[in-house]
């Protein structure tokens, strides 16, 4: 009998954790992923996670290949075309509007969009279809010790499991990170982000539209039709007291404020869900691994919800682990696992902080002057052709 209770211990049952405990379940390896919440898969139940993500193509054959886009593909949105809006005038309205086609660099939409609360219950769904997945909601692990050849987690109902690796998908104040000792650099902008969903007139037509003022993007992504009508979920960015003050208006007085900040693009909008806000930092971990530790998702890495790159750089990071794993099963967190895990993802996501630090750093100008040269630049950019195709590219993660 094998003295581990499992090969892998995935520390955190959010989005990213759901999908590492999938992914590397498929490739063969048994796995045991605790969260101390259980998941909230009802659109309007309490708690429920209103944001939605964008899964790029990289990222979605991710997914397909580990089994799990079968159960998203008739809830996904395509996302064909990404367009930005500079609204920078002394007026509310659009004076520069640039359309990145993914035709331009391929035959597929850059992404599809879904919320994350049909994420997870079509995730925790597909982790009951697979015997060597062990899903255990409302049981956190509280405390981890290693060894060079394994790492015992305790978790809160006082069980111990003895495994080979454990992955920190634990989120933004991570336990696991904690507990080995990885120390992060945290940016803090003083905004937050309101997501929640919405009707409109005017359909979307799959487009994806980015409107900068002030304060931070306005976004409105696709979804599919809400009661017979065209739908978006809009992540709005603003300075943490505006947020603040838009939150408590009521619905008519919120209502007319978004559709004045979306430049009325599809026409009058009207609330679909409620409001929730999120603070918003960039974050970066020293290191991505402990000794049997791999850090991903927020864990090692947060970002502002621009370009969706959050969820797409955490299910990078289980790529890598999951095609080193496969390439050495018998090196399973071993140290040269994780330090070239280490290698192939830190540099990467560190240039992908930094990038989209400055993308946000220039979507919360307020002086006319500034928001000119935002303009000029936009422009700039994308007037030239091979500069649009690689920056498209970039955003997607091809190499």
């Amino acid at each position: 009998m094998s003295q581990f209770d499992c090969d892998i211990l995935v520390a955190g049952g959010g989005v990213a954790g759901l999908s590492a405990a999938a992914v590397l379940g498929h490739a063969g390896f048994s796995v045991i992923c605790v969260d101390p919440a259980s998941p909230v898969t009802e659109r309007d139940a309490e708690g429920a996670d209103l944001r939605t993500t964008a899964i790029l193509q990289p990222a979605q054959a991710l997914l397909a290949d580990a089994g799990l886009w079968v159960r998203f593909d008739e809830h996904a949105a395509p996302l064909q075309v990404m367009r930005i809006v500079d609204a920078g005038g002394a007026e509310p309205e659009p004076r520069i509007v640039k359309d990145f086609n993914a035709s331009d660099i391929s035959d597929k939409p850059f992404g599809w969009n879904l919320p994350n609360w049909l994420l997870r219950r079509e995730m925790v769904a597909h982790l009951e279809t697979l015997k060597n997945v062990s899903f255990l909601p409302g049981t956190a692990a509280t405390s981890l010790f290693t060894r060079e050849g394994e790492a015992r987690v305790t978790l809160s109902n006082g069980a111990r499991k003895r495994c080979r690796l454990v992955i920190a998908a634990d989120g933004r104040n991570s336990p696991m990170r904690q507990a080995a000792g990885i120390d992060v650099r945290t940016t803090r902008y003083g905004q937050k982000a309101l997501a929640f969903a919405v009707t409109h007139a005017i359909p979307h037509d799959n487009v994806s539209t980015e409107i900068h003022r002030t304060g931070g993007p306005f976004t409105l992504v696709p979804l599919p039709d809400h009661e017979g009508r065209p739908s978006s979920a809009i992540v709005w960015m603003e300075h943490s007291a505006e947020v603040k003050r838009l939150a408590a208006l009521d619905v008519a007085e919120f209502e007319a404020e978004m559709s004045t900040r979306s430049c009325h693009l599809f026409g009058p909008l009207k609330l679909a869900s409620r409001r929730t806000v999120w603070p918003i930092i960039s974050q970066l971990a020293d290191r991505m691994y402990g000794q049997r530790l791999a850090l991903v998702a927020e864990a090692a890495h947060v970002v502002p919800p621009i370009g969706a790159q959050g969820l797409n750089m955490s299910l990078g990071d289980i790529q890598a682990l999951r095609d080193l794993a496969r390439a050495r099963p018998e090196g399973l967190g071993d140290a040269t696992m994780l330090d070239a895990y280490h290698r192939k993802r830190h540099f990467e996501i560190s240039a992908r902080v930094k990038g989209i630090d400055v993308l946000n750093r220039a979507s919360m100008v307020e002086t006319p002057v500034l928001r000119d040269a935002r303009a000029a630049g936009l422009k700039a950019l994308y007037s030239m052709t091979p500069v649009r195709k690689t920056l498209m590219q970039m955003g997607l993660g091809m190499r």
